[in-house]
């Protein structure tokens, strides 16, 4: 676990460089450089591409972690690299065609809703393209436990690139026009990097034979398929559902909110990029003991780095929606909502990982595609009748029932949980402390408020996970901070 703790250290503080980045992009730069209709039609177009590429990548790039340590020899390995590298192409290929020959129909449909989209179109099925094998190339490097590039150029380049194209937007340099199929351009040089990085650590040699056993893993690969559409799904279908029934603004309000709980988001993220393939390794060398170690560790550790930050962002969201424009004002039920999915997200730890890389993994897909159908109807439901609430409502059930339902799963197949005794206390001192300093104000300016607060939440935290021995993981990291410090 040391191994893991100092690798997705590396990943966590790259994630909030970009994190913060973005937020600056979100909460500022967006809100005063565009006009709320076009920062709308920026998040929903990037929400659709979202959607879209899953079925483009059709689930190889899980299918490569998984099954590239099954194969012992180089030539197999590298026929199952080639087939990784192929097939989407061949699938991207024939949703293109799709998209032309139902070209017609979507004009009509973004003509009746909002149709500031329709010029864009196009971009939707370009962007969803480049973030697929983005995707491929970023787990090609992780078989190489080489994850540091690929996190850095997933979470911080296009954000980065994305401010510069703000600014630019600012000065009038560029239209807004222009801003937005830059953005496509970004995710094109972003794919591009990712790429002869990729291939910089191995360049497989050309081979259209297929691997042995194909059939488990055209198999695999199609039900990964649909695992990933459903993740994507339950992530950006309110947002999608919102730009139909109410006008393109409210994507962009609900965004910035979406974007500020999946902050909590990050550490999960971070310590995925080396868990991930441990998981695997530990589930095809039959090695229960370790995973189930790392399941435990993982959920804990991921749930006091993740509740600090859950805190955090509840304790200050009343100052921080002070500093935006008036007309992006939220409610603070749709903060607190997506912060507990996330924060119940975290609290998994690597349950993902050991579903999607074991044999129950159909299980959980067929739940996983009937919790879709039911965030669908419960979107249909809420939304009309409760706006961008109805939305947080909505994504809240259904990531409570399907979170819910893994851990049970899990338990069932493998006989552990991911809890410990040290779980309940950690939770109960999260409580305490968000319910102490929610209804604590200083008075000062908002900015003040949220440094003074954000100062005496860290080190009542700190300090009570330390005494309390939440973790020996984070004590050892306390105390090698602590010895940085006084040296």
């Amino acid at each position: 676990m040391g191994v893991i703790i100092k690798q997705s250290f590396t990943n966590l503080i790259t994630t909030y460089f970009g994190f913060a980045i973005g937020a600056i992009n979100t909460l500022f730069l967006f809100t005063y450089f565009l006009e709320q209709e076009y920062y709308g039609l920026v998040t929903f177009l990037l929400s659709a591409a979202s959607l879209l590429w899953p079925f483009m990548a059709f689930g190889v790039h899980s299918t490569l972690i998984k099954f590239f340590t099954f194969y012992k020899t180089k030539q197999e390995k590298d026929r199952l690299l080639n087939l990784i590298l192929f097939l989407p192409l061949f699938v991207s290929g024939v949703l293109g065609l799709i998209g032309v020959l139902s070209y017609s129909f979507l004009i009509d449909y973004f003509t009746q809703g909002n149709g500031l989209v329709r010029p864009y179109i196009w971009l939707i099925f370009l962007i969803a393209f480049a973030t697929s094998y983005f995707e491929i190339f970023f787990a090609w490097s992780k078989l190489y436990y080489k994850s540091v590039f690929g996190n850095f150029m997933k979470e911080v380049f296009h954000r980065f690139c994305i401010s510069l194209l703000l600014l630019a937007v600012y000065f009038t340099w560029i239209t807004v026009h222009q801003f937005i199929y830059c953005i496509a351009g970004v995710f094109i040089l972003r794919l591009i990097a990712m790429m002869m990085y990729a291939f910089s650590l191995y360049f497989p040699k050309l081979d259209f034979k297929f691997p042995q056993n194909l059939s488990p893993v055209l198999k695999y690969t199609s039900l990964i398929l649909i695992a990933a559409s459903v993740a994507t799904a339950l992530l950006d279908l309110d947002k999608v559902m919102i730009e139909y029934f109410m006008p393109i603004e409210n994507v962009a309000i609900y965004g910035i909110a979406i974007y500020i709980a999946t902050v909590i988001s990050v550490p999960q993220k971070a310590m995925h990029q080396i868990t991930n393939p441990m998981t695997a390794e530990f589930l095809n060398t039959k090695n229960k003991k370790s995973l189930e170690d790392l399941y435990k560790k993982s959920s804990l550790n991921l749930l006091i780095v993740s509740l600090l930050i859950f805190i955090l962002i509840v304790t200050n969201v009343k100052q921080l929606y002070e500093l935006i424009p008036d007309e992006y004002e939220l409610s603070i039920l749709v903060v607190l909502l997506i912060s507990l999915v996330k924060l119940y997200d975290n609290l998994l730890g690597n349950n993902n990982s050991i579903l999607f890389n074991s044999d129950y993994y159909r299980i959980v897909l067929f739940i996983g595609v009937l919790l879709v159908l039911v965030a669908f109807v419960l979107n249909l439901v809420f939304i009309p009748s409760f706006g961008i609430e109805g939305a947080a409502i909505a994504s809240f059930i259904a990531f409570f029932i399907y979170n819910s339902v893994k851990i049970w799963l899990v338990h069932k197949k493998f006989s552990f949980l991911p809890f410990t005794s040290k779980t309940w206390l950690v939770l109960l001192v999260g409580g305490i402390l968000s319910f102490g300093f929610y209804f604590w104000d200083f008075g000062f300016h908002p900015i003040l408020n949220i440094v003074f607060k954000s100062m005496l939440i860290g080190i009542s935290y700190v300090g009570l996970a330390y005494f309390l021995n939440f973790s020996s993981e984070v004590n050892s990291i306390i105390n090698k901070a602590l010895r940085l410090k006084t040296s």
